[in-house]
């Protein structure tokens, strides 16, 4: 069940309802969670334990304030929740961190046994990240287990939603966006006819694809039908049953993150070669200088990289969300950040076209501009704007407005000139289109809504500017 920010006067509607057990909504900045009396109790019996008090103080487990304890009389109970600082879902999500959304959930479901608890479901919108790390947000995925029962019923779930979209993306380069409109994943039989006869019968397709389709086929030739028959062992057997499959689960995970790729911009601050040394270092004082004055507590890092610049603002104290386009450069980003401890939280997402509301009427997750207004007091702007005149045809008025929404009150921003070589890679002969282009047009349109603080022209021609909203 996804949880989504809205700003506190935003008239953006949101709800979550697919789960009959309870329902969750915003009240203003308030997250809030309405749940069936009997499904509270297998809630508070996880979140009171010694196990349960232990994940949400480690952060993994999303924190439970009960504003009703649960009565006989009550139909209802009444839950409150942390706000997760900026939501990002499965399809903005890196290989690395499908994975280890997929670690959380196995290992948080293996934990619940010794207290016959279980989790009723098991899909990635259950997940949310803080910076680089996973939090469990459905609370309402716990539930108590038949202690003969060795069957994990979410399996399947798991299958179909975290290990064949990474297999389908690692083995066919499908892509892990594609899960926007794939709430419940995959099922085998969708992967079965893109794969080879060798692949069928290799791993991980032999059992997460090819022997389920085989025996979905049986099933249909047969007119079988689907038995409440489950299968019953003695508790002790059935719980190490359960675990066995579960880290089956997690090996098979691992095996799926795909070998690091190279592309154009996952190289990219190795090979930047329109800098000059002197350049780098000029630019990455003026980002300090800038954010010391800012001081921001929350800055948006727009067009990140790797995160060169994203690790610069978290060590003022920020906390940073980094977008960039490229799955891989963000990939590098959030390996360093969750090495390092840094509170960083890449997505991937491209601000030209960004990623919409889905669900029913556009009110289960809220689009990437929606979670993004009003959320920062800063936003750096570095090395993109180029990109977003030439490659994706924004008018500069468009752009400055667009970050004026972003930018509670400090805009970081690079001009690239027409004669910087990127510039001209991206003209494609078109300078006769683009000649309005200039710094004093740029200037003109962000004054619209900032004022300069400081300007700094690098030896390469580029000019960088710390803007105040005015």
């Amino acid at each position: 069940m996804p949880v989504n920010p809205t700003r506190p006067d935003s008239v953006q509607p949101f709800e979550t309802f697919r789960d009959p057990a309870g329902s969750l909504r915003f009240e203003g900045d308030r997250v809030l969670r309405t749940v069936r009396r009997e499904y509270a109790e297998d809630v508070l019996r996880f979140v009171r334990s010694k196990t349960g008090r232990h994940w949400v103080e480690s952060g993994q487990l999303i924190a439970v304030e009960v504003l009703d304890e649960p009565t006989h009389s009550d139909a209802t109970v009444q839950f409150e929740h942390p706000r997760v600082f900026f939501p990002s879902y499965p399809w903005e999500w890196t290989p690395g961190q499908w994975i280890a959304a997929g670690e959380l959930t196995l290992n948080l479901c293996e934990e619940m046994l010794p207290q016959g608890l279980v989790l009723k479901d098991a899909t990635p919108l259950n997940v949310l990240f803080a910076g680089p790390q996973p939090v469990f947000i459905d609370v309402l995925s716990v539930e108590e287990r038949d202690p003969a029962n060795p069957i994990w019923l979410a399996y399947a779930q798991f299958v179909r939603t975290f290990l064949l979209p990474l297999a389908a993306h690692k083995y066919l380069g499908w892509p892990l966006a594609a899960s926007l409109n794939r709430r419940d994943g995959y099922e085998p039989a969708d992967l079965y006819s893109y794969l080879s006869l060798v692949q069928r019968w290799s791993r991980p397709f032999c059992s997460l694809v090819t022997l389920p389709c085989l025996l979905e086929r049986r099933k249909q030739g047969a007119n079988a039908t689907i038995s409440g028959h489950s299968w019953k062992q003695s508790p002790e057997i059935a719980t190490a049953t359960l675990r066995r499959t579960l880290r089956g689960l997690k090996k098979t995970l691992h095996s799926l993150l795909p070998a690091k790729r190279r592309t154009r911009w996952s190289d990219y601050p190795q090979n930047a070669n329109h800098y000059y040394e002197e350049d780098h270092a000029a630019k990455q004082e003026f980002v300090r200088h800038a954010l010391s004055l800012a001081q921001p507590k929350a800055v948006l890092d727009l067009g990140a990289n790797t995160g060169v610049y994203s690790r610069i603002a978290a060590s003022f104290g920020a906390q940073v969300v980094a977008w960039d386009s490229d799955i891989w450069a963000c990939e590098q980003n959030w390996r360093s950040a969750q090495e390092q401890g840094l509170p960083i939280q890449p997505v991937v997402a491209d601000v030209s076209r960004p990623t919409p509301a889905t669900g029913w009427r556009n009110i289960e997750t809220l689009s990437l501009l929606d979670r993004a207004r009003g959320r920062f007091d800063a936003v750096m702007m570095l090395g993109l704007i180029h990109h977003l005149l030439l490659s994706d045809q924004i008018p500069l008025d468009r752009i400055a407005s667009l970050m004026r929404e972003f930018a509670g009150k400090w805009l970081i921003v690079e001009w690239i000139p027409a004669s910087d070589p990127r510039f001209v890679e991206l003209l494609r002969g078109r300078e006769s289109l683009y000649r309005h282009l200039h710094e004093e047009a740029f200037v003109d349109a962000f004054s619209e809504h900032f004022s300069c603080v400081l300007r700094e022209l690098l030896k390469n021609g580029r000019t960088l500017y710390l803007f105040e909203h005015t």
